[in-house]
């Protein structure tokens, strides 16, 4: 069996493999062109496994940025497409893939890769820890908001747009909450240019709400469609500041002939339900992982994120997948880390893929110590890795 890099002549064999591995059969284009999600592929960052002198097994990256805890912005690598056909199952073709791509992105100098699990037992073995959730919240149209105190209401005017009308307002504004978010992935302008992906990015029609403050410029929106009968579903609504979120969560509730609004993708602490006259009225459902996090260069990435305590922590960390472990003395001053080798006793012993579930501060160490997973005082290591913010990721890929 060949594991190798794809280049832009390997692109269609490489799309009907993918396919193929998953009993799919590849879609024809949209009126226009692109709208697919395989369009925004980038064909030399793909793998490709062939054996028989057949392609059997396929893997990608795609290039994003992922904005840090402390506002840090790193490159990602963001592995999709992978799959191997059902007649060569479990014969290591993943594994091999899996293998080749992280030299392969080691070898560019990246830090840290993500992906989003199809199966969960299955990334866990190469690395990758979950490390953002979220959540659906269903609320009944027309709920009542508990009375804002004063202050808190959002200042500015919601108004109507379609997806086809508001495609460069959409990128503009994703783009600015993404760099505030930690756990975000940017959507390159290629995404958008070529419609892949999920709504509001597909050509999908959709309604979306825009929220413009009191000097008129756009500041949050959210995407929205009537799915199932007399229920608004809403893909993702954007906003750096919760009181703009509020504002747009209060436009949608308050639309005719609708009994519930399904907000689709919510960070965990939203605090959407607390807003309500009725607590209860809130139903939280589908509350699941999002993006998982392999650190490729420990030191690196963890010297990329801002931090909350000063002090010193030693990390004994190990790789199983790529059978290496190593000891780093992490020191934190003002909220910058050094990292360093050391061979002083560690603090907290970890598998790699736990400490990528770590490194966003979407899971505490003290969680994972309790779960067994990790050996070492983990309410210590608490204060190291704890964020201001919880990180969330709405980027499908």
């Amino acid at each position: 069996m060949e594991i190798r890099g794809t280049t832009e002549q390997d692109f269609d064999v490489f799309v009907d493999t993918v396919h193929a591995a998953f009993a799919r059969f590849t879609e024809p284009e949209a009126e226009g062109g692109g709208g697919l999600w395989w369009s925004a592929l980038e064909p030399d960052r793909g793998v490709l496994a062939v054996a028989g002198g057949k392609p059997v097994g396929t893997a990608a990256a795609y290039s994003f940025e992922l904005t840090l805890p402390g506002g840090g912005v790193v490159p990602a690598a963001g592995v999709s497409a992978v799959g191997v056909l059902p007649s060569h199952r479990r014969r290591g073709v993943l594994s091999a893939m899996m293998r080749h791509q992280l030299t392969e992105l080691r070898a560019r100098g990246e830090i840290l890769s993500v992906l989003l699990a199809s199966e969960a037992p299955i990334y866990g073995r190469f690395g990758y820890g979950p490390a953002t959730y979220t959540n659906r919240v269903t609320v009944p149209s027309h709920q009542a908001f508990a009375a804002p105190r004063a202050g808190e209401e959002a200042e500015g005017t919601v108004e109507v747009l379609r997806r086809a009308e508001c495609g460069a307002l959409l990128e503009e504004v994703y783009d600015r909450y993404r760099r505030a978010q930690p756990g975000a992935l940017s959507r390159p302008h290629r995404w958008w240019e070529r419609r892949a992906g999920q709504p509001p990015i597909s050509p999908a029609p959709r309604y979306v709400a825009v929220h413009r403050d009191a000097a008129g410029v756009a500041d949050g929106y959210a995407s929205y469609s009537l799915g199932e009968p007399e229920t608004l579903a809403v893909d993702e609504t954007i906003a750096s500041d919760d009181r703009v979120v509020t504002a747009l969560a209060r436009f949608l509730l308050g639309h005719d002939l609708v009994k519930q609004v399904v907000f689709r993708h919510l960070p965990l602490g939203t605090p959407l339900r607390w807003q309500l006259a009725d607590f209860r009225a809130g139903e939280v459902s589908c509350v699941d992982d999002w993006l998982w996090v392999r650190l490729l260069d420990v030191p690196r990435a963890l010297e990329a994120r801002g931090w909350s305590a000063d002090g010193e922590l030693v990390l004994d960390v190990t790789d199983p997948f790529l059978a290496e472990q190593r000891r780093y003395r992490l020191t934190v001053r003002a909220g910058k880390a050094e990292c360093v080798p050391t061979d002083r006793a560690p603090d907290l012993s970890l598998d790699v893929r736990d400490l990528g579930s770590l490194y966003l501060g979407g899971t505490a160490p003290s969680t994972l110590v309790r779960a067994g997973h990790i050996r070492g005082d983990g309410a210590a290591a608490d204060a190291f890795f704890r964020t201001d913010r919880e990180p969330h990721c709405l980027h499908w890929f």
